[in-house]
Parts: C-alpha cells; structure tokens; sequence
C-alpha cells in the first residue's frame, strides 16, 4: 500500500464544478444509491466535483454501498471472519475515496485551508 506524505494541496472550487446532481447511476444498489444521493448535492454546493469525478464517487457510493450490504449478511451469519474482512477491505476504500473529496472532517478542513500572511509572524524559522 502507498501512502502520499507531506502536505496535501487545499481542495478548491472548480471553474468546471458541476452546478446541478446528476442522477445516481442504475446500476447502484439501494445502498449506494442513498448514497450517491446523500454525498452529491454537498459536493456540488461546494463546487469541487466536475463532470470526470463521477466515476470516483460512483467508487465511493459502491464501496459504502457493498459494505452495508455485507453488513446486512454479517448479521444473519455472525463472527464470519470472510465477510469481516470483505467489509473492513469495503470501509478502507471508502474513506480512502471519501478523503480525496474532502468527505471526511481532516480533508474538509483542507477546503480554503490557505495560510493567511500573518500566519508566519511567530515562526522564528520563517525566511522574509
């Protein structure tokens, strides 16, 4: 597995940010489609998805999506240590993919995260 280190850039609004949802794809199940439905229109009001992220959150609501469902097994069968894993593997993906939308509370706090000029005056390392 790769991690990406160091700082990640701010999350900004797109010139090219989709201004209206797009309905949930068809082949979604009911658990991804609330999802899609769910994440969507805040992503839009927030201007940071264009039309080619689709397929990204489309990821994202079937990985959310797939780990309700197996959930819903997980009851009916439990301490099944193949569908606990198949559901933590489901849950990772989708806080990875949530992260690069800025669908979890540490890469929200990205968006216009930009330092402001007085941020650096305390910072006796800081070069002027």
């Amino acid at each position: 597995m790769t991690h990406l280190r160091g700082v990640k850039p701010p999350i900004e609004r797109d010139s090219n940010a989709l201004t209206k949802a797009p309905a949930a794809p068809k082949h979604l199940s009911t658990y991804a489609r609330a999802e899609w439905k769910r994440i969507i229109p805040g992503l839009i009001e927030r201007g940071i998805i264009i039309r080619g992220d689709l397929g990204g959150i489309e990821d994202l609501c079937m990985a959310r999506g797939f780990a309700r469902e197996v959930e819903d097994a997980r009851r009916a069968a439990p301490m099944d240590k193949v569908l606990f894993g198949m559901q933590n593997r489901a849950l990772q993906t989708a806080r990875q993919l949530a992260a690069e939308y800025g669908l979890s509370p540490t890469s929200r706090a990205r968006v216009g995260s930009a330092p402001t000029d007085d941020d650096d005056s305390d910072n006796p390392l800081m070069v002027h």
